[in-house]
């Protein structure tokens, strides 16, 4: 019986954590664990992209589509430095990802040798909740427990380092001696719920505003049904930040759409004319675009405690779980019986709706793109998964296209990078493989790295039960 090495040992490890689909790219510093992958058999789903980034890029969106770990493999030196933009995307967007490096042999480390990278220095800002180098087979054990469970308990990147004199090595459990630990598998997402009297707190200011805003984010995307519930009970309009666009549907009189440089001149009024702000799991960066400070009373529901109050001065801050606190909360909550203020959003809706019209209509040669995006949206199909670009094309995404209810949809939020349309989409696929996927994106960034994952779509899309999977590429003459 071949002994179990240290590659296989990890890939049992992840299998037992709930990983099932991995992305990335092969190279020599990670032979050792591509070999005990091939041995996995269908266990796994291995996705090779063209270029480590994308890999990465696929693990954010992964994450983001489905709520699971997201776990991209790359090889040493330049493999692993390509990783990063796609592991910032993670980042700063809050999404658990594990990322799986190679590294050279334990002897050659601090020799100048090549390929030599400090990884776990250059790692250590985008997975610096947890990156870790294995140096012997009895520590993988436990490198693998910390880094899932970090990733998903924490929502944060991590990183394991393999040196390829490891990963072939035989694999040994830690000995039960001084020094050894003995880690298991696990986690469980806990029902995050602040205080009652918090709650009440809560409940007291939104009930006392006559003109509520609501601005969600992707932290609500779970709570659809209880944001609307809490938003009919207090009157409110609504504005979403650009990661929150599908909480909402677009055809609600009350929904004012995109805020902030990408937003909508009703979302602007929203936040110009409110009295209350009710902000749910959302980062939305541009605070002058929310209420000026002093206009508004603000309450704040984020998973985050270091999201809390910093893009306005809250004046009840809570914790927890957005779809689990709107529950709790929606009982203390008073039926508002005026509906002045939500008449005066639907008509700032309709002169918006009019004008954007206006705009598509206007004469262009050879086309209007603004007409290309209103044209799209009733021709989306139900269930639909929409990923958009940075640019030009993230301005039309966000104002012109319309998002109903079941549809889902992303971008690079906090990072806001080029390239991230077509390995998002790709994602989504082998995510939602009986689902149609449309991804939006400028020239630029197609020729910059997308064009290269046309080859991975055309390796993979017949394994997909839908083989829609639509590229539609804005020419901005770059």
């Amino acid at each position: 019986m071949t002994k179990q090495t240290v590659s296989d040992f990890f890939w049992e490890r992840l299998h037992q954590w709930g990983v099932r689909r991995v992305f990335g790219y092969p190279g020599d510093g990670i032979n050792g664990l591509l070999g005990a992958l091939d041995r996995c058999g269908d266990r796994f789903e291995f996705v090779q992209v063209r270029h480590e980034e994308m890999a990465a890029f696929m693990a954010s969106a992964h994450a983001k589509f489905t709520g699971e770990l997201g776990v991209c493999l790359a090889t040493s030196g330049p493999g692993a430095s390509h990783l990063l933009t796609g592991l910032y995307d993670a980042r700063l967007d809050h999404m658990p990802v594990l990322a799986i490096a190679g590294q050279q042999a334990r002897t050659a480390l601090g020799a100048h040798y090549q390929q030599e990278i400090d990884l776990p220095a250059m790692f250590k800002d985008v997975a610096g909740d947890f990156v870790a180098t294995a140096t012997v087979p009895a520590q993988v054990r436990h490198l693998v427990d910390r880094a899932v469970r970090i990733a998903l308990g924490r929502r944060r990147v991590t990183a394991l380092i393999f040196p390829n004199d490891l990963q072939d090595l035989p694999m040994e459990q830690p000995e039960r001696a001084h020094g050894s630990v003995f880690s298991g598998v696990g986690w469980s997402a806990p029902r995050v719920v602040p205080a009652p009297l918090d709650l009440e707190r809560a409940a007291r200011v939104l009930n006392e505003g006559s003109r509520v805003a609501l601005l969600v984010g992707a932290g609500a995307k779970h709570a659809t049904d209880e944001v609307i519930a809490v938003a009919d009970r207090l009157g409110a309009g609504a504005a979403k930040a650009l990661l929150g666009k599908q909480v909402l549907p677009d055809d609600s009189p009350w929904v004012t759409g995109a805020i902030g440089l990408l937003g909508t001149e009703p979302s602007y009024e929203l936040m110009s004319r409110c009295d209350t702000l009710l902000m749910l799991g959302s980062g939305f960066p541009y605070s002058e675009f929310l209420p000026a400070e002093g206009q508004a009373r603000g309450v704040q529901v984020d998973i985050d405690p270091g999201m809390l109050s910093i893009r306005y001065p809250m004046e009840v801050n809570l914790e927890g779980d957005v779809k689990a606190t709107l529950e709790a909360l929606l009982p203390m909550l008073v039926q508002k019986e005026d509906r002045g203020w939500r008449e005066e959003i639907r008509s700032w809706n309709v002169d918006w709706s009019d004008k954007l019209a206006q705009r598509a209509d206007a004469p262009a040669n050879p086309v209007n793109p603004q007409r290309v995006f209103t044209e799209l949206s009733p021709r989306l199909p139900d269930g639909v998964i929409i990923t958009s670009d940075s640019g030009s094309c993230a301005n039309w995404y966000a104002r012109d296209l319309r998002i109903r209810r079941g549809m889902m949809c992303s971008l690079s939020g906090g990072l806001a990078s080029m390239g991230a349309a077509v390995p998002y989409a790709i994602a989504a696929k082998f995510a939602y493989p009986e689902r149609p996927v449309v991804e939006v994106v400028g020239d630029g960034a197609m020729q910059m790295s997308n064009m290269a994952e046309l080859i991975t779509i055309a390796k993979y899309w017949q394994r997909w039960s839908d083989p829609r999977c639509i590229v539609m590429v804005l020419n901005t003459r770059i």
